[in-house]
């Protein structure tokens, strides 16, 4: 049985409030804010049976609009990077929002992370909708999208819905900070990553080319701690892991892609999904972004497990497909499955 409780609203310093709404199965508990479809607090437990809160956030309205980390929010209209924030399409020329070097990053410095979505309740969730008009940050088309954060046993699924009335890109992303133990930082953390392939990139991160992780630092198949490997010069750039893996699910359907876990904690997250890549960021450009408490948090204080379409895909469609580009009548879709569990 999953529990719904309504908290006390923020008052949003642009107007109005921001709806705060926790869900409970007895196993995972995760706090749901109408701004930014932000999971502010998620509750697993360790390998001694108690409930701890292991993702990053923040404690008010004002501190999340003031990071431009987006802490556990959505990103969109586009997750990750499109280069010097240009589309193409049948002629057509759409210049969007530029907000991280040449590139429009997560939809724009006004995308889906901070806009107020509507919030309603499901018998084992939320679910949160968003009408992006036509324009929103250059994107071209009215978007309309459903989320939905459902809790089954040891399971977290997020899902989306999306459907616009012009051909436009839409990759839509949950980007949460995961710290597993609480620790200042995720260093003593594990990673095992399935893919075998990645996308190498430009020095502003727009990928060039596609990769076999075969004798790389990327090479996570086996598991590796992420202390032996954030200071390999081959991501000396992006001062750690800020990457792309490439899933092999054309079926569309949940495949693994790996697994972070802390022997400190006993807990592991495991991500399923059935998007064709998963951006892996280890929070290496959080430090002095204000989190709870009003305290700085910490460079390599969380990892962020983001599914997603290919970064820059719409405009490299000869080498990842016209998928990226949805159609009036067709509906995008995003499912991913978290799975908390205890090692030992």
């Amino acid at each position: 049985m999953v529990r719904i409780s309504v908290l006390e609203p923020w008052t949003d310093p642009r107007g109005g409030e921001i709806e705060r709404v926790r869900i409970d199965n007895g196993i995972v508990a995760l706090e749901v804010l109408s701004l930014g479809g932000i999971i502010r607090s998620l509750w697993a437990p360790d390998n001694q049976g108690e409930r701890a809160n292991i993702v990053l956030g923040c404690d008010s309205a004002e501190d999340y609009l003031a990071q431009t980390a987006h802490l556990g929010a959505i990103a969109g209209r586009f997750a990750n990077r499109i280069a010097n924030g240009r589309l193409e399409y049948d002629g057509q020329t759409f210049q969007l929002d530029v907000n991280q070097a040449s590139n429009c990053l997560h939809g724009g410095r006004e995308g889906f992370s901070r806009k107020r979505w509507q919030l309603g309740t499901l018998p084992d969730g939320v679910r949160l909708t968003l009408v992006s008009p036509d324009g929103d940050m250059g994107f071209p088309g009215n978007c309309t999208v459903q989320l939905d954060y459902r809790l089954a046993g040891n399971n977290l699924y997020v899902e989306f819905l999306a459907s616009v009335d012009k051909p436009c890109p839409v990759s839509l992303t949950q980007h949460s900070y995961f710290n597993l133990d609480g620790s200042d930082n995720v260093l003593q953390h594990a990673m095992q990553v399935d893919p075998k392939r990645y996308l190498n990139m430009d020095d502003v991160g727009v990928p060039m080319g596609i990769c076999d992780v075969e004798g790389s630092v990327f090479d996570l198949r086996q598991g590796a701690m992420l202390e032996g490997k954030m200071h390999d010069s081959a991501i000396a750039s992006t001062r750690g892991y800020d990457h792309c893996y490439l899933m092999d699910n054309a079926e569309d359907s949940l495949k693994r892609f790996g697994c972070l876990s802390s022997a400190k904690s006993g807990r592991t997250l495991t991500l399923f999904t059935n998007q064709p890549g998963v951006q892996v960021y280890c929070a290496n450009f959080l430090e002095g972004t204000i989190g709870r408490n009003g305290q700085p948090m910490n460079q390599y204080q969380g990892v962020c497990l983001e599914p997603q379409m290919i970064p820059d895909s719409p405009n490299q469609t000869q080498t990842y497909g016209e998928e990226v580009w949805l159609l009036p009548g067709q509906v995008y879709h995003h499912i991913s499955r978290y799975q908390f569990e205890i090692d030992g």
